[in-house]
């Protein structure tokens, strides 16, 4: 089986075939960076990075961009209310999220552009869609893109022109000859900090958010890539709107296939502030350690929306502290993947289904039941090699298994509760996965007519 990808513009699984064979060229929009990075950017960036794991894993030689917006409207007011540089926010934020992005595991990208360093490449591909009639100055000095004159628009959301009209609210006025239009180049306003304003053709100010993307990727990947990913919400307008400026500029496809992460909930409801649901990954870091994390996320296929819990979060834990257990008890042979191994078949079956996690988990379980009975050091082998693909497993299992932490009680309710249900629709395996993850955190359970009440293991 070769590798499928669910393509976003073609709303259907394709057969993987990179423009050059052997290479694969990945551009993931990245962080805007004004505040530290939450649960659901954590969610997009590892999504990616396991994604660029198992296309080096398959033989690829990749090259991924993810870039970094350092020039925005929530940065400039960010910096001005903290009464420092622009600059000075962006980089305490950039050293930020690459600690963060360390402890969860998540791997630097090939290169990582920030918009500021590429703003010529951004100016000259807006004057050549002023040359191709594509674009205008608006008498406020903003340069727009005229989206009714790109034939085309709307592919990658599947919206036509009529029904972004219908949903369209009343237009301000901002210089626009059609509310569809968007901005390419915004002209600087006086209140502004001088950092945020740049020279260009069209006068003093700074490009639009969309067309850096464009900018970037394309001088960093050529006019036509392979991959173009990014979280389900930059599918309309970031998205659809770097196809316009991109094709409409060089006249030729962004890219060959689109791929986007699902939505992250927290207990079921969006992430909010004003809900009080809103966590950073420093948050999180603060109860979990970075691994479990990112076992927590890869439970969850990535196109799938992603409920984060802490519940979640523990059953992961244990789940972690099981394989973990299983590499202790059988220290794992210096061994390469035998890919017509079984589990290891069955592992990358998943993985090239469009990068199927929580398939592969399952492998990996299975794998250790395997282990667990036969005690062989290949196969204990065979499963750090297998986690190393996903970012999984490659610690010491003493110093992770001495620095878990035992479940709280309302987490061993939630799991008895889970356990509970699976015994009544009869998924016996489920049932018993559930009392060997508690067990591995010394809960024993005891099965009475009155219920299920536990202890902890002496």
């Amino acid at each position: 089986m070769s590798l499928r990808i669910y393509n976003t513009l073609s709303r259907g699984l394709e057969d993987f075939s990179p423009l050059e064979p052997g290479h694969v060229r990945m551009y993931v929009c990245g962080m805007t960076i004004y505040d530290l990075c939450h649960v659901g950017h954590a969610r997009m960036m590892m999504a990616f990075d396991v994604i660029s794991r198992w296309l080096a894993a398959s033989g690829y030689e990749v090259t991924y961009v993810r870039n970094i917006t350092d020039i925005d409207d929530k940065i400039i007011k960010r910096a001005v209310e903290r009464n420092i540089p622009i600059r000075a926010l962006t980089d305490d934020m950039i050293k930020a999220m690459h600690e963060d992005l360390a402890a969860l595991g998540i791997a630097q990208p090939t290169s990582e552009p920030r918009a500021t360093e590429h703003v010529g490449a951004m100016t000259a591909m807006i004057g050549t869609l002023q040359a191709k009639g594509l674009a205008y100055q608006a008498p406020n000095g903003d340069v727009n893109f005229s989206v009714r004159k790109f034939a085309g628009y709307g592919k990658l959301s599947g919206r036509s022109l009529d029904q972004l009209r219908a949903g369209e609210r009343v237009a301000v006025l901002d210089g626009k000859d059609d509310p569809l239009d968007f901005v390419l180049w915004k002209a600087a306003k006086p209140e502004e900090p001088v950092d945020a304003k740049f020279e260009s053709p069209f006068g003093v100010g700074r490009p639009g958010w969309h067309i850096e993307c464009s900018a970037m990727s394309c001088a960093l990947l050529g006019t036509t890539f392979d991959i173009h990913g990014g979280g389900a919400d930059l599918q309309f307008p970031h998205h659809e709107n770097e196809i316009a400026q991109s094709e409409g500029a060089n006249g030729q496809p962004l890219a060959k296939y689109w791929i986007h992460n699902g939505f992250l909930q927290v207990d079921n409801e969006k992430m909010s502030k004003s809900l009080g649901n809103f966590f950073t990954i420093r948050d999180v870091l603060k109860d979990y350690d970075g691994e479990t994390v990112r076992f927590f996320m890869l439970r969850v296929h990535y196109r799938r929306p992603f409920n984060y819990s802490d519940a979640g979060l523990d059953d992961a834990r244990a789940g972690l502290k099981r394989l973990y257990t299983v590499l202790q008890a059988v220290p794992p042979a210096a061994v390469e993947l035998d890919w017509s191994n079984p589990f290891a078949k069955r592992f990358r079956e998943a993985m090239d289904n469009d990068f199927s996690t929580p398939e592969a988990v399952a492998a990996l379980f299975d794998l250790a039941t395997e282990i667990n009975r036969g005690k062989s050091p290949s196969l204990s082998g065979l499963l750090k090699g297998l986690g190393a693909c996903l970012g999984l497993l490659q610690g010491d299992p003493n110093v992770y298994l001495k620095a878990g932490a035992r479940l709280d009680d309302a987490a061993i309710a939630a799991l008895i509760a889970q356990r509970a249900a699976a015994k009544a629709a009869r998924d016996f395996s489920q049932s018993d996965q559930i009392r060997d993850q508690l067990l591995t955190h010394g809960i024993v359970l005891k099965d009475t007519p009155a219920g299920t009440t536990w202890e902890v293991q002496a």
